[in-house]
């Protein structure tokens, strides 16, 4: 953080000159993410957010924004940069870290999150600072956010039913992710969503788990050639997110800069948000369709199956984080409460 004290024009006395008391602090923060910056979330998320803030800080707060890890390090060091401060503020994948976040884990895991981002990172933001706030103790959230959820992307073959899946290697969003690929019979394989293109045209996995709107950013259109889901809207559960600030950074800003961030954090934009990343969806909708891509919605028969396999995957989670000491049912039926209670009221 660059902090510019400004002083009005200092008076000359005897022959010195004696500077006045500062009257405001001018702040550059810097914001650090893994995703390029033709990407929805970098263009029309994270900078309209930025210049928000700018204007309502009368200009006081500036951003210097760094896509594509061009700060240096791997996404999986996103969390600790934030943390540690080599970054004011970070957009960073929860699954990159894993088990650092237990409690949020929820919202990832299918049949919690059903499809709609919105419902989701309202239900996000408003338990941030309930029964999720153990898990950020360490950074200054500033809003945490889902995707509209996960499909099935292949590069090798078409996805008709439960038992084609079995075999294949594909792409993980996460630690839950590849719970629910092991629950599909298939090989989870972990890497940074920036390093799928290269794994898919080289055949190191066959596809992914991942979402529509990543599409036109990694030009998945041209290395996908099917697409299976669920029908109604149902994901294979989806990936949390969250922007995150140096608490430092954040507890030393005046607190009328406090307030300008403040309005533009945690459930005053939860909504906003998460219609953005449900409008991200069609642009990858539309350039698969463009490029051929097949895609299939699963009959109710095979879909029944994914779900009950999906079902699996929540009571692992459960048996997991129970383990640790934190209730796992009664988060996901929180959680759960929270999402259908987001959907009333929207």
């Amino acid at each position: 953080m660059k902090l510019t004290y400004l002083v009005k024009s200092a008076a000359v006395a005897a022959g010195l000159i004696i500077a006045q008391p500062a009257i405001a602090q001018d702040v550059t923060l810097t914001v650090h993410h893994f995703t390029p910056p033709v990407a929805n979330s970098h263009k029309v998320m994270i900078q309209p957010w930025a210049d928000r803030i700018s204007q309502q800080s009368g200009g006081r707060i500036a951003f210097e924004i760094f896509p594509s890890m061009s700060l240096g390090g791997s996404p999986s060091e996103l969390y600790s940069q934030a943390r540690d401060g080599s970054a004011d503020i970070v957009m960073t994948l929860l699954g990159y870290t894993p088990g650092v976040f237990p409690r949020t884990e929820v919202f990832e895991l299918p049949t919690v999150h059903a499809g709609s981002a919105t419902d989701t990172t309202i239900a996000l933001n408003a338990m941030l600072d309930g029964d999720l706030a153990d898990d950020f103790k360490d950074v200054h959230v500033l809003f945490l956010f889902a995707n509209d959820g996960n499909i099935i992307h292949s590069a090798t073959k078409p996805i008709n039913t439960f038992e084609d899946v079995a075999g294949m290697k594909l792409r993980t969003p996460g630690r839950t992710g590849a719970w629910v690929i092991e629950a599909m019979g298939a090989e989870p394989v972990a890497m940074p969503v920036p390093a799928l293109p290269e794994a898919m045209s080289k055949g190191v996995v066959d596809g992914a788990l991942t979402t529509y709107e990543i599409v036109p950013a990694l030009r998945l259109q041209e290395l996908d050639k099917y697409t299976a889901e669920l029908p109604g809207g149902d994901r294979f559960g989806a990936a949390v997110f969250m922007m995150a600030m140096n608490t430092d950074v954040y507890e030393n800003l005046p607190d009328d800069l406090k307030a300008v961030i403040d309005a533009n954090s945690g459930s005053n934009v939860a909504a906003e948000i998460g219609r953005m990343w449900e409008d991200f969806e069609q642009d990858g909708v539309t350039a698969l369709a463009e490029a051929g891509v097949t895609s299939v919605v699963f009959n109710d028969e095979e879909a029944a199956k994914f779900r009950a396999a999906n079902e699996t995957v929540v009571q692992r989670w459960i048996d997991e984080v129970s383990s640790q000491g934190i209730d796992g049912q009664a988060l996901v039926d929180k959680a759960r409460t929270a999402i259908a209670a987001a959907n009333t009221a929207n």
